[in-house]
């Protein structure tokens, strides 16, 4: 076995592993859609390294070789459509589409061309090259990049100047003459290696990037409360930690909120729990209209809320929980059917030396004096108080139950 064939083996081996790890992928996490796409480009991977085999013993290579010709390209397209959905981009399909279908055209015309023509290695590479020029392309249109897809970029790069490269590394060594003898040259032995270091480079690199969103994606699900669409408690508390530290840090104001729907209670008495559910959703849409792209937002109880204003001073923060108070009831008059609910509010600033229950507590002691107080209406925390023990009438915040 020529070198090139035992790379040859080795790429087909590899396109099998990737095209079973994206289909598992795609089949165990729906939302992986990309993934199918890149396990049918891996797929016809395998074909193409078959075909390859198969060369070397055809009378006539022509329908082998534009085989390879169409397998390879359509692999190449079906990695970039699933590159494409997994980052929502946008893929040019039309172009794409239209590359593939220009080059299987030239495809046919350079077959009998001789194979040590410039003309014909640049007409049989370049389309290559280009698919992978317009992934690149696509890829930079992309608002956010993290490490692993500015890696991704490079490769793609790497990827589109080795097809351009390609026809006159032939022309320097020799591509094996006739298309039976390919397996067997020098060129064939390098390009197969190189080739098979950057698809697998390409496949790792994906395979991670959506491995890490996925991953991510189910740490978001398991943080999320799926009613309200707002953070559970734990995602809360964990996203706060963060920005009360980025907070301490930069040294702006920061406040916390913390806020209780007044006599839900009665609402699922009186209604029942699906309409108790329309209410948290109302509640929780109102409260994400007035806030900012950095605030926090939680559902950290039944009907109870938190949201953490990083960057906010007491006037902007006190005017937020006003304005949620103040539009709560019209949003809920919808729901209820002319019944009124109302919500009462706590807010504290973040204080020197504060730890995020130091805040929430406050936070909690000025809604407590809120519902004590009548119920509808904002309180603020004016200063750290002392320690407020359970049996002076004060319990913590995610141990009392307010109606």
């Amino acid at each position: 076995m020529s070198a090139a064939a035992f790379v040859l083996a080795i790429n087909l081996f590899v396109a099998g592993m990737f095209a079973t790890a994206f289909g598992v992928l795609a089949a165990y996490q729906r939302s992986a859609v990309g993934a199918r796409w890149i396990a049918l480009g891996y797929a016809l991977g395998v074909v193409t390294s078959i075909l390859e085999f198969m060369l070397p013993f055809q009378v006539d290579a022509r329908p082998v070789s534009f085989g390879l010709v169409a397998c390879f390209l359509l692999a190449l397209a079906f990695i970039l459509v699933g590159i494409s959905r997994h980052y929502g981009a946008n893929l040019p399909k039309r172009l794409v589409i239209g590359m593939v279908a220009v080059s299987l055209v030239s495809g046919l015309i350079i077959i009998d061309m001789p194979r040590d023509s410039l003309l014909r290695g640049i007409l049989y590479q370049a389309p290559y090259g280009l698919i992978m020029m317009v992934g690149l392309a696509m890829m930079l249109t992309l608002k956010q990049r993290r490490p692993l897809d500015i890696v991704l970029m490079v490769i793609l790069a790497v990827i589109s100047i080795q097809f351009f490269t390609k026809p006159f590394l032939a022309q320097m060594i020799g591509s094996g003459g006739a298309p039976q003898g390919y397996l067997g040259s020098t060129y064939a032995a390098i390009s197969q290696t190189v080739g098979a270091i950057l698809h697998i480079s390409i496949g790792i690199v994906v395979l991670l990037i959506m491995v890490r969103d996925v991953m991510a994606e189910i740490t978001a699900n398991s943080e999320t409360d799926k009613l309200s669409g707002l953070h559970n408690r734990r995602g809360f508390e964990n996203r706060c930690e963060r920005a009360l530290a980025l907070s301490r840090r930069s040294g702006v104001p920061a406040a916390m909120i913390v806020a209780d729907l007044d006599h839900f209670k009665q609402v699922n008495d009186s209604h029942g729990h699906a309409m108790g559910d329309m209410v948290i959703t109302a509640f929780a849409k109102t409260l994400r209209e007035g806030a900012s792209d950095q605030a926090v937002l939680g559902r950290t109880g039944g009907e109870e809320f938190a949201v953490f204003l990083p960057g906010t001073n007491l006037a902007s923060s006190r005017l937020y929980a006003e304005m949620v108070r103040a539009a709560f009831p019209a949003n809920a008059e919808l729901v209820l059917n002319g019944r009124p609910l109302s919500a009462s509010f706590g807010v504290a600033m973040l204080e020197a030396g504060d730890t995020l229950s130091d805040l929430l507590r406050r936070a909690d002691l000025a809604l407590y004096a809120a519902k004590t107080q009548g119920r509808d209406r904002v309180v603020v925390a004016d200063a750290p108080p002392p320690a407020v023990k359970a049996e002076d009438g004060a319990l913590s915040w995610a141990d009392r139950g307010r109606n």
